[in-house]
């Protein structure tokens, strides 16, 4: 996993409610065991017509989509089934972070694990955020994890929360299990105590 630095992006508005894992990645996509291809299939059935051909007027399939690496989301993304295929797709396509206000608590741990971030902030910035892409489909926004902020164009910053080992674990590029090896020495030092 890469480490999370600060990036300044475009962000993409898909502000419905209530979108679930089955439309984030449809269950028919869900054999793969690796993550590779996965972004291609995102929003699957809703970016593509039934022949496989891109469906005019859907967000990702529109010019600015390129490059972004900011979704901003409806309220309760990522609700339903329990599937890691969600935040693989997100990232295969290039999402580095979610915005929301807020997450089914299964994605966000998910997404967390697998270096999608996902930001929650109130329905007022929620509502700046929708008007700025709107007005203005190249404005990008930044987004500090260290800070856990996101600065609007306009220099307006809101603070995001985050629970500390998962931002730790962003922040150093590690899972769970990376974490824990990277205090190898010290476990292999306290296995050699006598009477262990």
């Amino acid at each position: 996993m890469a480490h999370f630095t600060p990036l300044a992006s475009r962000i993409l508005p898909l502000p419905m409610n209530d979108v679930d894992t089955d439309q984030i990645i449809p269950a028919r996509f869900l054999k793969a065991i690796n993550k590779e291809g996965m972004g291609d299939n995102l929003f699957a059935d809703w970016r593509y017509n039934a022949d496989g051909s891109p469906r005019t007027g859907f967000v990702l399939n529109k010019p600015e989509a390129k490059g972004a690496q900011i979704l901003l989301a409806g309220d309760n993304f990522g609700c339903g089934s329990s599937r890691e295929h969600a935040p693989w797709a997100l990232t295969g396509y290039g999402f580095r972070a979610v915005i929301s206000t807020s997450f089914a608590d299964i994605f966000c741990n998910n997404a967390l694990k697998n270096g999608l971030l996902p930001i929650v902030v109130d329905p007022a910035t929620h509502a700046d955020l929708l008007d700025l892409v709107e007005e203005s489909p190249q404005a990008q926004v930044a987004v500090d994890l260290a800070s856990q902020t996101v600065t609007l164009p306009g220099g307006k910053t809101v603070n995001f929360p985050i629970d500390g080992f998962s931002k730790t674990c962003l922040l150093n590029g590690v899972d769970e299990l990376g974490y824990l090896l990277g205090f190898a020495d010290q476990i292999t030092e306290y296995e050699k105590r006598p009477g262990l």
